[in-house]
Formats: structure tokens, sequence, C-alpha cells
């Protein structure tokens, strides 16, 4: 429990239907009662319950706004301490006014960045790793990165660490008996059992890491860059795609002359989509600047989406770009298949051998489920995972369980190679402490102020 007391606008500050000021900590209660006016005073308030009330200024009376105001007394709430919340009219003025009002007494301060869900953290309401889940779900880019973050917020991923790292620290407890007592009468310790125990904790390891580039992926989403020679139906298949207008389609070739970026799902499939100026020579200063950026982001993409026109023959710029995404992760769009065909299909695959070639009108609006299912094939082997399925999505996890299966393989060509125990152990430790960094059991003191200071203030 901290000493002190709290306070933050807990939604967007804007125009809204209500905004939410939350206070947390051991005077909570107390310090807000003074500006609530409700038919139960907040200190007789039963915990989880909402009232309808006014807030006022005890100094002069004035009510400054309605509310309905929810108590919940330690430890069940989010922080383990005591909560209230007041929920007022949605605005940057009333919600100013009132949070304003709370600070002036004396008894409450504003928040850091992200304390509320330290407290929580601190207090053992949740772990590190379910701190960090919190601010992935707010950022969730799609249904099924959300899926993902409200697993790990539940506490999912920290179980199964949890469970690797009982075995860990069970074969540490046999270590350390047959080193420091080595004259008594305990059970020796064989090669093949510590093969056998490290592997079974190396193999739950690498299954977390296969999902580690899905995890990535929902997360941060694909940057996608759409390629193309100008007039192919790029921007058209990028307002397809978004659902809206977010790009100017003419029949004037050049007319996108910059990258546009959008984020969009397909098949649930997050997608950072970059919109590129048409790749061709060209004399116009602008429309030249455009081009170059159109290759800087064909080059940075982790996914190109070649556009090609259908019901033309392929164009000297069509072979350049198919000859350009050559090794890289491509799939060909035959895009306006609502004209006759005139495009010759055999020498595009014979361009970018193995790439998904997929027809689509992106006036029509068909081909769309077609393209999902040739991007899930491309990253994910054909399907996402499945929502059982515990999924590593940050970043810092995926490098600590890289670090901890580097330390149990070292343990087990150790163990081989008939290294002493006491350097086994060194080894096996190690793993066990990398993967306490990812449910904060053994993260420092510098590690949580880093995590934390990135979240947003109210939460």
């Amino acid at each position: 429990m901290q000493d002190d007391t709290i306070a933050a606008i807990a939604t967007a500050v804007g125009e809204s239907g209500i905004a939410v000021i939350r206070i947390s900590g051991p005077d909570a209660i107390g310090a807000a009662a003074p500006y609530v006016r409700a038919k139960v005073g907040l200190a007789d308030a039963a915990t989880h319950t909402v009232q309808y009330a006014k807030i006022i200024d005890p100094s002069t009376g004035e009510t400054v706004d309605e509310a309905l105001v929810t108590v919940m007394r330690a430890p069940k709430s989010f922080t383990a301490e005591d909560v209230v919340e007041i929920s007022v009219h949605g605005g940057v003025v009333p919600v100013r006014r009132v949070l304003d009002l709370l600070l002036a007494g004396g008894r409450i301060r504003l928040a850091e960045p992200g304390e509320f869900t330290r407290r929580a953290f601190l207090n053992g309401r949740i772990d590190l790793a379910q701190a960090e889940a919190v601010m992935d779900l707010i950022r969730s880019k799609s249904e099924r990165a959300m899926k993902v973050a409200l697993k790990q917020v539940e506490g999912k991923l920290s179980r199964k660490i949890r469970e690797i790292r009982q075995r860990l620290v069970e074969l540490l407890a046999h270590l350390e008996v047959n080193i420091d007592y080595p004259e008594h009468d305990v059970p020796e310790l064989t090669s093949a059992f510590l093969r056998e125990r490290c592997g079974e904790a190396l193999e739950e390891i690498r299954r977390l890491l296969k999902s580690a580039n899905e995890g990535r992926i929902l997360r941060e989403g694909i940057t996608t860059a759409i390629v193309g020679r100008p007039n192919v139906g790029k921007s058209s298949l990028l307002n397809l795609l978004a659902g809206a207008e977010r790009a100017i389609v003419t029949d004037i070739p050049g007319t996108t002359r910059d990258v546009i970026e959008e984020y969009v799902t397909v098949n649930g499939i997050p997608l950072r989509l970059l919109d590129t100026a048409g790749i061709r020579e060209t004399t116009d200063v602008v429309e030249r600047i455009g081009v170059e950026r159109s290759r800087s982001a064909l080059a940075d993409a982790d996914l190109l989406l070649v556009v090609l026109n259908r019901s033309e023959p392929l164009h000297d710029d069509d072979r350049d770009l198919l000859r350009q995404a050559a090794g890289r992760q491509a799939i060909v769009i035959l895009n306006k298949t609502d004209l006759p065909a005139k495009l010759d299909e055999d020498e595009v695959r014979n361009l970018l051998p193995g790439a998904a070639v997929v027809p689509m009108s992106a006036k029509e609006g068909r081909g769309l489920g077609e393209l999902g299912q040739a991007i899930a094939a491309l990253f994910f082997g054909g399907k996402l995972e499945g929502a059982e399925e515990t999924v590593v999505s940050n970043a810092r996890h995926a490098a600590l369980l890289r670090q901890a299966e580097r330390s149990l393989v070292d343990a087990i060509e150790s163990t081989d190679a008939g290294v002493p125990i006491d350097i086994v152990q060194i080894d096996v430790r190690t793993a066990w402490e990398r993967l306490g960094e990812i449910t904060g059991d053994t993260a420092g003191e510098s590690l949580i102020d880093q995590i934390f200071s990135q979240f947003c203030l109210g939460k």
C-alpha cells in the first residue's frame, strides 16, 4: 500500500457523454467526501455501489456538476486500495474543474502516468506481465489483438511462466542439496535427470516462442506497402481495405504523390498500410519525391502488395517491380477483374515464383477474403492460433524467453560435457531469473520505472 492518495482523469480528454475521475489511496474516501453530496455519505457507502450525487465546492456551497459516484473499498479494487470513481459530464471544462477542486484540498495529488496500474502491481493485485497487457489492451488494433491482451490481463501467460519457473526451482533445489550436502544420504543427480528436467522447461519455452512472431504482428500490425505503377488501383485498394475514402482516386496517373498511412484489419490480421505513389520515371519534381518515398517504403515493408492492372498487358515498370519484390514477402494483386483480362498471368508467376496471386476488383469490392487467406498463409501458416493458445505479444517477454532458452541449452550442453553441477546450476538459475523478470518476481526497480513510464495518465 502507498501512503498517499492520487487522482487523475481516467478517460480521454475531449467532448463525450461522461468523463471519469479516478481517486485511489488510503484517504480516497475521506478526501473525496467533502465534495460529494449524496443520499448516503461516502464514509457510509457500501463497497461496489454507485449513487447519484452533486459535486460541490465546500468553500461556497456551489454545485459544480452532477455525477455518479462509485465506491470500491480495499482490497477489492483495481489498485487493491480504496478507490472512488466520479463520473461527471464529458468535456474539458467540467472534468478539469472537478479535478482541480479535488487537488486544491491538499489531501489528494495528481497521479503520475501509469501510477494506478503500478500500484496494482506493487500491491500484488497483478504481476508485471499483466500490467503490460493492460497497455496492450488499450492499444490493440484488432479484435484478435484485444483477445490476446485480455487473456494476458487475466493472467494466462503469467500462469504458464510460473509453471515453468516451478519446474526450475525444484531442479535448483535438487542441485543445491547435492552441492551443499554431498556427505549426506541424498539421491545423486544423474546427467539423464538433469537433461530431462531442463528439456521439459526448454520445450515449454520454445512453445511460447513459436507464438512470438504472431504476437508481434497482432500487437504492431504488418507494415504493408501497396506498390505498383500509376493508375493500377492502389488508392482504390487502400480505400476498400480502410472502408473509407482515404486516398484520392482519379483516372489521371500520378494522383498520389506521397505515402498515405492507414491501420486496417483483414480477416482479423492488423495491417499498417502504406499507399505509395506510382513508381515510374517522371520529370515532375514533386512526383519524383513521392516515387523516392515509395521506393523507401518498399524497402522497409514487411509485406508487399504488388498491384497490377489485369485489363492491360504487363508493362516494363510492372516487370521491374516484380523483380524488386523477388525474395520478399509479397502478394501479387491482379486488380480490375471487372474488366476483360489482357495480362499474361504465367509471365507474372515466372517473374515472381512462389508468390500468391490474388484476382481482385477494388472498384466492386471483390477478392478481400482471398487476400486475407493469402496473408494468413504467408505469415501464420494458413491460420491464426486458437483463442485458447497462450500468445507472447510483448517484445520484452520474447527477448527474456530467448535468454532463458539460451541458458537452458547451455545447461544441457554443460551436462553432456561433464561440467561440474555447480556450473550447471548457474545456467539453470539464470533461466529462472529471466523468466521471473517477465512477471516481475525478479525485476529491478529501474526496469519497473521504465515500463510504467510508458503508460498514459489515468491508467
